[in-house]
């Protein structure tokens, strides 16, 4: 397997210094405007940037994740959505000419990976994210931003016709994120990648071996799904791309993030299971708690609260552990 941090695209407080010093040579990074000060990822010359600033860190950039740029005119199916999904096929172009083989891309509309509460306490008085979706009660979205279920499966064949041969052309690997809570509706939004079954309705329109699963193994059990015997089945199918390492306590309405050693032997056993199955793809630490007195200062999506940097220094070290005692390949 291979181990990748998520880090930004620029070196902030030394996160780059510290994934290389952990042994880690590969980044995963969220190059959208907001976050680089550069233009977006469907500019040659920026990803080129991003990509050389890492390299001269001894970093690898492997993937793109998240929405790299707005991506509402897409998933909302507004009328310049067409104008986005050329920048998006410039952007896979990019990444086919730079080497950039992976991204993680999601298909939630007007609210992303969604969290009720980001100070929970955990072991020892780190701060931890929570879900609880009866603290959300009747609460809204402003109506422009909702959307129904058959609308937003329409949004994504639309977007997936149109980019997935763009993708094969490039040797880009896009892997779908999972629905973060996985319920539907959210505020009035609906989510659809919230079940197996609805991943393999994607698998079965779209024959491409271009197009599988990010398969963030939290999210899956939130889903209720059996996920080794999902897993099994989908990487001897070679649907799964990419691996989130976390865990929670809890279901799809009720959970709250914990560290990645709470269940004991778990996350051990699943990396032992991933190898055994013969997945040799990219793996990361994802949604970490805040630990050693950092602060998260709420949550508005994006990496924000769940990528302090104590807390991943953890689940890496912890990662590799695991990896070495189960003499698991670990690039």
């Amino acid at each position: 397997m291979k181990l990748a941090m998520m880090l930004p695209p620029v070196n902030e407080g030394g996160k780059w210094e510290l994934a290389a010093q952990m042994g880690v040579r590969r980044a995963i990074t969220k190059a959208a405007p907001e976050l680089s000060g550069c233009e977006p990822p469907s500019e040659f010359e920026s990803l080129a940037l991003t990509k050389k600033h890492f390299a001269a860190a001894g970093l690898e950039l492997c993937a793109l994740e998240g929405d790299q740029f707005d991506m509402s005119p897409i998933k909302l199916g507004l009328s310049d959505r067409d104008e986005c999904i050329e920048k998006y096929r410039r952007m896979l172009r990019n990444m086919g000419a730079l080497g950039i083989p992976l991204l993680c891309l999601n298909f939630m509309a007007s609210i992303g990976w969604f969290r009720t509460r980001s100070d929970i306490r955990e072991r020892g008085g780190a701060l931890t994210t929570s879900f609880d979706a009866d603290d959300i009660g009747g609460r809204l979205v402003e109506e422009r931003l909702r959307i129904g279920e058959k609308k937003l499966w329409e949004n994504l064949f639309y977007f997936l016709d149109a980019v997935l041969p763009v993708a094969e052309e490039s040797g880009v690997m896009l892997g779908l994120h999972p629905d973060d809570p996985p319920i539907s509706p959210l505020m009035g939004v609906a989510r659809i990648l919230t079940s197996v079954e609805n991943y393999e309705k994607i698998f079965a329109r779209y024959k491409s071996l271009n197009i599988g699963a990010t398969f963030c193994q939290a999210t899956f059990k939130a889903m209720g799904a059996d996920i080794r015997a999902v897993s099994a089945d989908w990487i001897a199918r070679k649907k799964i791309f990419f691996i989130h390492i976390r865990d929670i306590d809890g279901d799809a309405r009720h959970f709250r993030e914990v560290f990645v050693d709470s269940q004991k032997n778990f996350t051990a056993d699943m990396l032992a299971h991933y190898d055994r199955c013969g997945f040799n793809g990219v793996i990361r630490s994802d949604h970490a708690p805040a630990m050693g007195g950092e602060i998260q200062d709420g949550f508005n999506g994006g990496i924000s609260a769940g990528y302090q940097s104590f807390g991943h220094i953890y689940a890496t070290g912890y990662i590799k552990g695991c990896c070495d005692a189960a003499k698991i390949p670990l690039q």
